[in-house]
């Protein structure tokens, strides 16, 4: 059966990933945007008369885009202007305790040394030898290809790889992995953060998310005008190659015919016909009939107990003093098992570890006057039962609180403040959110949905499905979508008719 007209809902990175391959691929493609831009997570906020980047501000593993725009005919440093990152953060639990990490190993452990010892310095070492091994043994069974079961994922390995899949530590938790290389708490605490790349507890995710050290190493890299710059770059290229870039256009429905998807109705009554639909949103809003009572049993949904992280994001035109940030600036909570004890009863954390993005910082130069910032704390994912004004101007309070223990102050005379309600609404079905479904346990590594559903001709993409959450897994997600879509295609057989298994991977979204 050969498919002519995809319609791609949602203009992630995801959809514009799926739209330009599949609009390379010869298909007649319509990408429809709820939001006047295209970008979904990647977004920009008005705040006092400038844009404010307020999704992901970390950008790694820049060899899958670099191939995405290849495989498109284009280069990607044509598109946007790419800069590789020295420092990939700083890191603050005190006004006198301070470390910045760098991409060289080298650098970063002689700065380890003078921070916390020569031990912890030899420890680091064999931590980042570690992070390799676990990178490439998983890179290519799943991270780049259909989503595996434990099964698949041990065949696909071989029977020369199983010792490494055993040596990558599955069943352990970072956090107790991460102590058999630093005794300093401090290090445990900074290296632990990688589970929150994909909206987990250190304490319950599992320790082959210590690739996130390896991918960093790899490059961390800005792009001028943020990463909402890369998804116009995309959605550029993806209209250049022939698809069609709808925004303000929101899907009510998904419509089916005889079993198989036919097509989508817009608000408002417009029906587009579609020989297949990839929908690029959170798994959880066709479970919850968002998109029509038809595609309910397409996907499997995210019970709310297993939901990632949320966040309480504040957008700052402001001047800072007393500290000296770097364009990622971490200031770690004194307390960092309460505060993901209390994201788990659904509260905000009373000391929470903050993240700070000095989007105007470049090297150690402080920008004259006024800067842009991103601050964000970790919070619990309860759309459904917003937090009140004074609990989220508590919030910003002990989040200045803990900005000033390490000498930072900040006077800004305008904020926007993204709650997980108002994620939730951005999102929805998520309950705010922002990673999909929580990698706690092995086994949530091969919940996530694969690009098929239930539903004949319908395809997930995003960041709720496999591999993952972050912007280089998202783009990585839409590749597989119009890829599987096409296979299917060239088999000439009724598509999307089986379901597969999947995992989840970080990502290169910084959190804190």
């Amino acid at each position: 059966m050969a498919i002519e007209r995809v319609v791609v809902i949602g203009g992630g990175i995801g959809g514009l990933v799926a739209a330009l391959r599949l609009a390379c691929a010869g298909c007649d493609v319509t990408l429809l945007e709820a939001a006047d831009a295209p970008g979904g997570k990647m977004r920009s906020v008005a705040v006092g008369g400038t844009r404010i980047e307020a999704g992901p501000t970390v950008f790694t593993m820049r060899w899958i885009l670099d191939e995405i725009f290849a495989e498109a005919g284009a280069e990607l440093r044509s598109r946007v202007a790419l800069a590789p990152a020295r420092t990939l953060a700083r890191h603050a639990w005190s006004a006198t305790e301070r470390l910045d990490l760098f991409a060289d190993i080298d650098a970063a452990a002689d700065a380890i040394a003078d921070f916390a010892g020569p031990r912890e310095a030899d420890g680091y070492r064999r931590f980042c030898a570690r992070s390799e091994q676990v990178f490439r043994t998983l890179d290519a069974p799943f991270i780049r290809g259909a989503r595996p079961g434990p099964v698949d994922l041990a065949r696909r390995a071989g029977l020369s790889g199983l010792g490494d899949l055993w040596r990558i530590q599955p069943f352990a938790t970072l956090w107790g992995a991460l102590g058999d290389y630093f005794r300093d708490p401090r290090l445990r605490q900074l290296f632990a953060r990688y589970a929150t790349y994909c909206g987990s507890s250190p304490y319950q995710a599992p320790a082959t998310l210590m690739l996130v050290a390896h991918v960093e190493q790899a490059g961390v890299w800005s792009i001028a005008g943020g990463l909402s710059r890369l998804a116009a770059a995309i959605a550029e290229l993806a209209s250049e190659r022939g698809a069609t870039l709808r925004t303000g256009a929101r899907v009510e429905r998904i419509l089916v015919s005889g079993g198989a998807v036919s097509g989508v109705m817009l608000v408002g009554g417009e029906r587009i016909a579609a020989d297949a639909v990839v929908m690029n949103g959170d798994v959880s809003a066709l479970a919850a009939g968002l998109l029509g009572p038809e595609a309910v049993g397409a996907a499997d949904p995210v019970p709310p107990a297993e939901r990632s992280l949320s966040a309480v994001t504040f957008c700052l035109n402001a001047r800072t003093a007393g500290f000296p940030l770097a364009h990622h600036t971490v200031f770690f909570s004194n307390d960092y098992r309460g505060e993901f004890d209390a994201i788990r009863r659904g509260r905000l954390p009373a000391d929470p570890t903050t993240y700070v993005c000095a989007q105007d910082r470049v090297g150690d130069a402080a920008p004259d006057g006024p800067e842009r910032l991103l601050c964000l704390v970790n919070a619990p994912a309860v759309g459904e039962r917003p937090f009140t004004k004074p609990e989220i101007d508590a919030c910003e309070t002990t989040m200045r609180a803990r900005l000033a223990a390490c000498g930072l102050t900040i006077a800004a005379a305008e904020t926007a403040t993204t709650t997980p309600a108002g994620f939730a609404t951005l999102f929805p079905a998520t309950g705010g959110a922002l990673y999909g479904r929580a990698s706690h346990g092995w086994s949530a590594t091969f919940k996530r949905m694969g690009a098929r559903t239930r539903l004949p001709g319908l395809y997930l993409a995003g960041g709720s499905v496999h591999p993952g959450p972050g912007v280089p897994m998202a783009a990585q997600s839409g590749r597989i979508a119009a890829d599987t879509l096409l296979a299917d295609r060239r088999a000439a057989r009724p598509v999307s008719t089986r379901r597969s298994p999947a995992t989840a991977t970080s990502g290169g979204t910084s959190t804190p």
